[in-house]
């Protein structure tokens, strides 16, 4: 119950403006944030095979914001065709998404040496597009490595590719994968939670280095809000929407079996792209579901339901 003091000083305070009486973490519905993250069509995570022209072809056709820069393809445009593709892709006000860091860095020093010394044409590529966003995932385990040999392995290797990245002026994101399920692979555990990679990051100590945000891996790594609430939105370079199988705990959750956005309601998605509003993502936003069903689906059908599932899981919070 409010005392007469209390409630005489909200009446003198009624035309103050509200948010400064109230926690700026509040989610007032009628104040409502406008979005600044785009609807990305990431091909390969919904079972699409499509070239870089295809792509771009299907986002205007479906409604997606953004495509990923596939670097090989873009390499074979730099000499005929990229400004006309450029110019379509501005024309119908698409931007670019995230690459796939095209370096294995997780194993032998031969088979990252082999794809770091070609790491340069493809940033080169992305860096001739406009584009500006690479990203790639780290392994929860190790058969060999124990975490802090690993963790050594990966702060040296991903410095050198953050490096030469940097001179193209494109972000680095890493991706923590967070199901408990997956720590059982191998004989020596590694990152799979938030905190445990801003570790990485911080150890790797450069400025185009951060996240990739997957709400998959953020509900199986038992995380909140407040994670979301306390990063720097220039740390996150790209975001994955997707759901959790029903009938599972999170710790009972497969990396591989997922859902589309909103399909199941496990993860509690609202949360999620509300904290991503208040500090202000502006990136790509991808569907990455790894849906059997849906990768059965022909192209079009696949591209039809992905849409939709992004539309309506954005309207939660539009």
């Amino acid at each position: 119950m409010i005392d007469s003091g209390r409630r005489e000083f909200l009446t003198k305070a009624s035309a103050l403006s509200l948010s400064a009486i109230l926690p700026t973490s509040m989610w007032l519905p009628n104040q409502r944030i406008k979005r600044q993250f785009r609807i990305c069509l990431n091909p390969g995570s919904i079972g699409v095979q499509l070239s870089q022209q295809a792509l771009l072809d299907s986002a205007i056709a479906y409604g997606f914001e953004a495509i990923v820069p596939l670097t090989d393809q873009l390499a074979t445009m730099r000499d005929r065709g990229l400004d006309t593709f450029l110019e379509k892709m501005k024309e119908n006000n698409i931007t670019w998404g995230t690459a796939n860091l095209p370096v294995q860095f997780r194993e032998s020093a031969p088979d990252f040496r082999s794809d770091f010394s070609r790491l340069n044409e493809a940033a080169y590529a992305l860096e001739l597009s406009g584009a500006k966003r690479m990203s790639t995932w780290i392994m929860p385990t190790h058969d060999k490595l124990t975490y802090r040999q690993n963790f050594d392995r990966h702060t040296r290797r991903l410095k050198e590719v953050a490096q030469l990245l940097a001179n193209h002026d494109i972000m680095l994101g890493l991706e923590y994968v967070g199901p408990k399920t997956l720590m059982s692979r191998d004989k020596f555990s590694f990152i799979r939670t938030m905190t445990e990679l801003q570790e990485l990051i911080d150890a790797i100590n450069e400025p185009n280095v951060g996240f990739q945000l997957d709400a998959f891996h953020w509900y199986c790594a038992g995380e909140s809000d407040q994670d979301i609430l306390g990063l720097d939105p220039k740390s996150i370079v790209t975001v994955d929407l997707n759901d959790a199988k029903a009938g599972r705990t999170a710790a009972e959750q497969l990396d591989w079996e997922r859902e589309l956005p909103s399909a199941t309601g496990v993860i509690d998605i609202e949360k999620f792209l509300i904290a991503l509003l208040e500090i202000g993502y502006d990136g790509p936003v991808r569907a990455e579901p790894f849906n059997q069903e849906l990768n059965s689906l022909d192209n079009e059908a696949a591209l039809q339901k992905t849409i939709d599932a992004m539309r309506q899981t954005i309207s939660i919070i539009e």
